[in-house]
């Protein structure tokens, strides 16, 4: 029987165990004593006999404060040691100490009753919002772009004919309450100029697992729990696809590593083989979904080949989820050059049609100047928020303050991940569209310091 391992030698909970016995038997003695239980009458008949020698009276009076003096004996007893069977326990399993335990508990259980959030995209902008979106939920799917085809993930891709691992290792990476050593392990590249050079350790620890189970959502699986994942991450599609756009001038590009690299304004992309099955957990999650984020992210290389698989882009147009867009805060050289918030939602429903998108969640927030030169040398500005076209297309807009400025302009993940929820949560009592108050609560909870 399993209990009996507790009587191991070495276990260091036995003597506990044993006194904590001792309580419960001391608890029950007093107990018989104090409501005057026929089994201890001779006990009692000699006690009433001793108190009586040496007070002459109040017997009875006297027996029931003995009694009640022994329960709570045996209660301090009983407390006393469940506190050091407890001890014993968590020097062993957690030896930050109870405190360190006690918070754990408390993440996983709140962490445990979050939405239900399903995150679509790829590169830095997914992973960004699911350092966010972590802290308010645990139920989280993050399903990721296959289309890499560039550094360390295209060379496996090519090397193994693996579906790429680096977005997928990003959002584990992302996604991990695991000690930062171990973080920085999996995001470590290697250098010299061998064969493992520019290779991401993590990148290559999925493709092992991959080998050794045969399988990438088992790798992913596993991987997740070395890392302590909160949530899932999946691959859009278990097979490889090649990326294909047609810019405005007729040329053809394949490769995603290729797109962005001509410079070339983007007519339309489309993934080969164009019928690629979805992976079953990601459409399962779709379908339990609270909501449904696509994006961050880069549009046509990480955001469009999840939506253009088409049994997932069916699932998202018939789930009953949230279905939100977030669009970058700013332009993307080579691929979103000169385009407004509307651009990106004119984009999406171009390739896949309406019913993906319920709302656009856009960026209002006025970028510094000192940061503005910085990108305008590269050629990028911020994303207008063009708010009456984006709702022309039969997609409600929603403005916020979402950026974090430091030497680049990104999304603030804290400040995302609570306009998100909060935008789920006033949903739900509002599915059709969200009133003046809903936009004053939404914009709070995105002014609030990052800190609270």
């Amino acid at each position: 029987m399993a209990f009996l391992k507790w009587l191991y030698p070495g276990m260091r909970v036995k003597r506990w165990f044993f006194l904590f016995a001792a309580g419960v038997a001391a608890v029950s003695f007093g107990l018989a004593l104090l409501f005057n239980y026929r089994f201890i009458s001779v006990v009692e008949e000699n006690l009433f006999t001793l108190v009586y020698s040496l007070t002459g009276q109040y017997m009875r009076a006297v027996s029931a404060l003995i009694g009640s003096l022994i329960v709570l004996i045996g209660l301090g007893i009983m407390i006393y040691a469940t506190r050091l069977i407890i001890r014993s326990i968590v020097s062993a399993v957690a030896p930050e100490g109870t405190d360190k335990l006690a918070d754990i508990i408390f993440n996983k259980r709140r962490l445990n009753r979050g939405a239900s959030i399903v995150v679509i995209g790829g590169g830095t902008g997914l992973s960004t919002l699911l350092r966010g979106i972590k802290s308010v939920t645990s139920n989280i799917t993050a399903i990721v772009t296959v289309a890499d085809d560039g550094g360390s993930s295209g060379r496996l891709r090519q090397d193994f004919g693996m579906v790429p691992p680096g977005d997928m290792r990003s959002c584990l990476v992302a996604l991990a309450d695991t000690e930062p050593l171990m973080e920085k392990l999996f995001q470590h590249r290697f250098g010299g100029g061998g064969d493992l050079a520019g290779h991401s350790f993590g990148n290559l620890f999925i493709a092992a697992m991959t080998e050794v189970l045969g399988d990438v959502e088992m790798a992913l699986k596993e991987s997740s729990k070395v890392l302590a994942v909160r949530g899932q991450v999946l691959p859009s599609c278990a097979k490889m696809i090649g990326l294909v756009a047609e810019m405005e001038d007729g040329q053809v590009v394949q490769g995603e590593s290729n797109i962005t690299r001509s410079r070339k304004k983007i007519r339309r992309v489309t993934i080969e083989p164009a019928d690629t099955p979805a992976v079953g957990s990601a459409i399962e999650a779709i379908k339990t979904a609270d909501a449904v984020i696509i994006g961050p992210g880069s549009l046509y290389t990480s955001v469009m080949p999840n939506l253009l698989v088409k049994e997932l882009a069916d699932t998202l147009r018939s789930c009953k989820a949230v279905k939100i867009y977030v669009c970058n805060v700013m332009t993307q050289p080579g691929e979103t050059d000169g385009y407004a918030a509307s651009d990106h939602v004119q984009a999406i429903v171009d390739h896949v049609g309406p019913g993906v998108i319920d709302y656009a969640l856009v960026n209002v927030q006025d970028v510094a100047s000192c940061l503005l030169d910085n990108y305008a040398q590269e050629g990028a500005c911020p994303v207008p928020a063009d708010i009456e076209k984006i709702e022309a297309l039969g997609v409600q807009a929603v403005r916020a303050n979402l950026i974090s400025e430091t030497n680049w302009v990104r999304h603030d993940p804290v400040r995302l991940a609570r306009t998100i929820l909060a935008m789920v949560y006033q949903l739900k009592d509002n599915p059709k569209r969200l009133t003046l108050f809903d936009y004053y609560m939404i914009e709070r909870q995105a002014r609030k310091p990052v800190n609270e």
